[in-house]
């Protein structure tokens, strides 16, 4: 992705000033910030980040990472990311949710969901734990 452009989590900012610094190994200040970094992650295809940013207690969480990342890869590449909502943010200092709506096309088709998040921070990082879908 040439850094110029818009970054993928929808803030209006360039990449190079937005997420990439998080994907090149930066810890996100807030869960927010993991949260929008993900699913840029996702548009961009970054497997590595979203195996490193999951908490391993995740149901998806698999300790077969070669296996893990051919399916984030399959599902980044199968959809197409078309926008990002924040609809809630609770911060914490061990634990923060965040409730967004995240705009996805698969095969043409309205893939949008709604979702509320749950991160923890563990060893100054924080996680993607779990998530609870909110509806579309």
């Amino acid at each position: 992705m040439d850094n110029d452009s818009l970054c993928p989590c929808c803030s209006q900012k360039p990449y190079c000033e937005c997420c990439k610094r998080y994907h090149d190994g930066a810890p996100a200040e807030n869960a927010l910030a993991l949260m929008r970094s993900r699913y840029a992650a996702y548009a961009l295809h970054l497997a590595d980040y979203i195996v490193a940013t999951t908490h391993p207690d995740n149901p998806a969480y698999s300790p077969d990472s070669s296996s893990w990342k051919k399916e984030i890869l399959r599902f980044s590449h199968n959809t197409s990311f078309v926008g990002l909502k924040i609809v809630e943010f609770i911060d914490g200092a061990k634990s923060a949710y965040v409730t967004f709506t995240a705009y996805l096309k698969q095969n043409g088709q309205d893939a949008t969901f709604t979702e509320k998040s749950h991160f923890v921070k563990v060893g100054g990082r924080w996680f993607y734990k779990n998530c609870q879908t909110a509806g579309v």
